[in-house]
This record gives structure tokens, sequence and C-alpha cells, in this order.
């Protein structure tokens, strides 16, 4: 029999069905494969077997009846920022320690419902901030790729670095992520997986720990286009309790798969054409070109003026946002509390100790540009830079422009605890520059495996698209697929 953990949701849900395996065999499959590889790839802080195996025993007791919903039987792995009901929730952050929520996330709920089997949560940026998986509490999350004859640890992305990692290495179907500022894409395109963040408001943020409230976004991490659009069908709903969510029908992104794209309009913004970008990034943008002119869309050039401020823009939202959000956590209520003489020092005692060195970084950004005195000059500012980004995308989509194609990241995955990276997070937060946009504009963005650089590692391309038309991006990402071919790691572990 093939290795189960190398099927496809779609192979693996069709042979399900057939009962050319159970989906406890499935499971076991899985939670096999994280034993023997994850203290290799440090991917899952939290492994759940017997809750898997209880899931994947009501899944087939549901298939033997005929009843399987879109994703019964199918194991995944779950960022540690989804609130799970009874199981460790923690942002990958100490300050969170022992915190097990007595809720589950409306997506994680959603994904129950449709069948799927829960094998644990994965490791991520604490708090999701990060560009690399190597802000957690746990320790950095390695790449399952590698450069060509050389063994030096590569970091597989963030914040979503645990979920991209254990798709590549064959340690969950496919993962929940969440995007930010490029959470979903960036780790994506470093590990040769596709990720999609959705149109603000498409799945609901109730149950995920809160980052930037008003750029947070969760979408999958899969294997390939078809297996991001089961998921993000099952992920995506209205919710009352999530008044961002929004009230309109989910469609069947799966149906968009293998419609044509000739006729629509591409648009190539000169903007994202950055100083210093390596020219493999440029070589596979002319081929992602190419390969949607060949399949008869019409590539148009288009500026978005506002693209250069859009990075300085987000670094000053996000944190403002973030000071707000993580000013809950104090030591009170639940998680790590270190003790002091009175309640004020047993607070600040207590996020001195829980909160690492980079979300310290963004609170006190955040707390800066929120104060008297500064508020006007830089979060009001930004506020309206947001606005002319917004406004940029929708007059190009207004002279009838159907998708954007770019870059999904300035370069191929770089080294774990890199000298350059750890000495100037400037540096770190420039692996956001292609991706940022679509958070300030709350539009979808999809990052989609292209080719490999002159090292052998895995380089995406990204399309951005109208909101809430995510149909148009999965069927295009499945054009520039279906050229390109699946990248899988050589497997070494």
């Amino acid at each position: 029999m093939t290795d189960l953990t190398r099927l496809t949701i779609a192979q693996a849900r069709k042979a399900l069905a057939a009962k050319e395996f159970s989906a406890v065999e499935l499971t076991d499959a899985y939670l096999g494969a994280i034993a023997a590889a994850n203290d290799t790839f440090n991917a899952y802080v939290k492994v759940t077997p017997d809750k898997a195996r209880d899931m994947a025993k009501a899944s087939d007791a549901r298939l033997a009846k005929g009843e399987g919903g879109s994703l019964e039987g199918i194991p995944l792995g779950i960022k540690d920022l989804f609130g799970t009901e009874g199981v460790h929730t923690q942002a990958a952050s100490h300050i969170l320690d022992g915190f097990e929520p007595r809720y589950e996330s409306t997506v994680t709920a959603n994904l129950w419902a449709e069948g799927a089997v829960m094998l644990g949560k994965l490791n991520m940026d604490e708090f999701a901030m990060g560009s690399s998986n190597e802000t957690s509490y746990y320790g950095p999350v390695v790449n399952p790729w590698r450069a060509k004859g050389d063994d030096k640890q590569l970091v597989p992305g963030g914040s979503s670095g645990g979920s991209a990692s254990a798709v590549s290495a064959w340690l969950c179907a496919a993962a929940t992520a969440t995007d930010t500022g490029g959470s979903i894409r960036q780790p994506a395109a470093f590990t040769g997986t596709v990720g999609i963040k959705p149109t603000y408001g498409r799945c609901s943020r109730w149950g995920i720990v809160a980052f930037a409230s008003s750029l947070d976004q969760a979408g999958p991490i899969a294997r390939d286009v078809r297996d991001c659009a089961i998921m993000m069908k099952a992920m995506a709903s209205v919710d009352e309790k999530d008044t961002t969510s929004v009230d309109r029908p989910v469609p069947d992104y799966e149906a968009a798969l293998g419609q044509s794209v000739r006729g629509m309009k591409i648009g190539i913004p000169k903007e994202y054409r950055v100083e210093g970008m390596p020219d493999e990034i440029e070589a596979l943008w002319q081929q992602g070109i190419a390969w949607l002119k060949d399949a008869g869309a019409e590539i148009v050039d288009i500026t978005l003026p506002h693209t250069k401020y859009a990075l300085p823009a987000y670094y000053i939202v996000a944190p403002a946002e973030a000071s707000s959000n993580l000013a809950r956590y104090d030591g009170v209520r639940y998680g790590l509390r270190v003790p002091g003489k009175d309640i004020t020092d047993m607070y600040e005692q207590t996020r001195a100790a829980g909160f690492g060195r980079e979300v310290k970084r963004r609170i006190m950004i955040g707390t800066y540009v929120l104060s008297a005195g500064y508020y006007d000059a830089y979060y009001l500012k930004a506020q309206k830079v947001r606005t002319l980004i917004k406004r940029d995308f929708e007059q190009v989509f207004h002279a009838g422009v159907d998708a954007i194609l770019t870059p999904a990241t300035p370069s191929a995955a770089f080294g774990i605890a890199d000298q350059e990276m750890a000495a100037d997070p400037v540096k770190m937060y420039l692996n956001d520059i292609f991706t940022v946009t679509v958070n300030m504009a709350g539009l979808p963005g999809i990052a989609v495996p292209a080719g490999l650089d002159s090292k052998g590692l895995p380089l995406g391309l990204q399309l951005i698209g109208k909101p809430f038309d995510e149909e148009t991006l999965f069927r295009t990402a499945h054009v520039i697929e279906q050229a390109a071919g699946r990248f899988s790691p050589e497997k070494w572990w």
C-alpha cells in the first residue's frame, strides 16, 4: 500500500469512501510519522493521539453509514493560536502556560463538524509575531527542505511555520494557519506548499488568540490547490460571535478548479520590483506571467503607488493593535503568574517573564504610537495610508483586472539563527514586503509553489484577488500549479 501520509486530502477522501483503509489506519500512519520526525522538526508543541484515535473511530462509524462530511477521517494539524476545548492553547508563549480553553474556536468547530481529525497543536511564532518561527517559546521549527549539498537547517517561515513544516514533511494532511501580514503565504512559499489568506471576514476570528484584530485572518495550508480549496470551504462561515465575519454564501471552491483563465486580465504591479530583489525571483515572476499568457490570460501592467508605504504603515497598525490586545495577559486569571510584592509588581514580573523579546518589542512600539502626542503623528497617519493602499487596489480592479500576480517572498528560505536577520529586526520585517498590502486592504491572497532556486529550494508566486473572489484565485493558482508541477522535499529525516 502507498504510504498513507503521502496522499492528498482529495485522494485520501476517495480511498476512505472506497473502504481501501480506515480513518483509524490513516490517523495511525500520521501519528507514527509524527512520533518518528517531530523531534527533528519541532512542528508540534502538543500531540493528541488519544483524541485523534477517538475522532477517527467516530469517522469510521459515520463512513460505514455513508454519512461522512467533506473532511471525514482526514487528520489535520491545528496552529497553536486556535482555541481547542480542553487542549493546550498557548500561542507558543510562556505567558499562557498551562492554558486549556473551555471553548472551541469557530474555525476548528467547523472542521470537526465536517469530520476532520485533530492530530495536535502546531508550533508558531509567539503570538503570531515573526517571519521565521524563531520567536516561539518552544524553540524554532525546522524546514523539511535543505539546500543542495548542504545540511544547514532552514526556517520554514512564520508565523505559521509549524503548519507549513508539518504539511511539507507529511506530518498532517493539511493545517490551519493565520495571516496578519503574510503568515500563511510566506511559510507556504518557503516550504513548497499552498496557502491562502482569505478575504477579511470570510472566516470567523472567534476563539483565535488575537494579534492585530483588523488584520488577522484564518486560512489553510495544504499540499496542493485542490486540498486548499477543500479546507477553505470547511473553514469559512458567518459567525454571530464575530461581528466582522461576513454573511454571504460560501462557494464550492473546488468547483472553480480546471476552469479556463482565457480572457482574464492579470495585473503586474511595477512597485513589486524592489531594489536588490534576486534575479531568480524576477525570473520566476516572468515564468508565471508566461504560463498565464499561454493559458489565454491577458497580462496588463498596473500601478499600486502607495505600496512603498505599506510596510512602515503595517508596522505601526499591527503593533498598536497588539499592544491593546495583549494587555489582557496579566497573570491574574489564567496562564503564568510570577508573584510580586503588590499587584502592580506582579503584573510587571509576569509580563517580563512571560513575553518573549519580539513580542515585547512590538508591544512597546504599539504603546508608543498610541500614546498621547504621538497618536496623530503615527497611528492616525498609518490608518490614512491604509485607506490609500485599499484605494489603489479598488481602482485597479475597477479598471477590469481580475487578479494580480506578484512574487510571494523576496527570497527562498534562510538559515535558522541567521546572523544578519538576528542583528537587524527590520531586515526580518522586509520578508513581508510582498504580503502586507493584502492584509492592509483586507483582500484575499494565495501563495502557490512555482519553482526551485539554484540551490533546489522552493519559491512561490502570489495571486491577489478582489474581495470574496477566492474562486478566481483558486482557478488561476491551479493553472500555475499544473504548469509548474508539485514540489516535495527529499526525505533526509
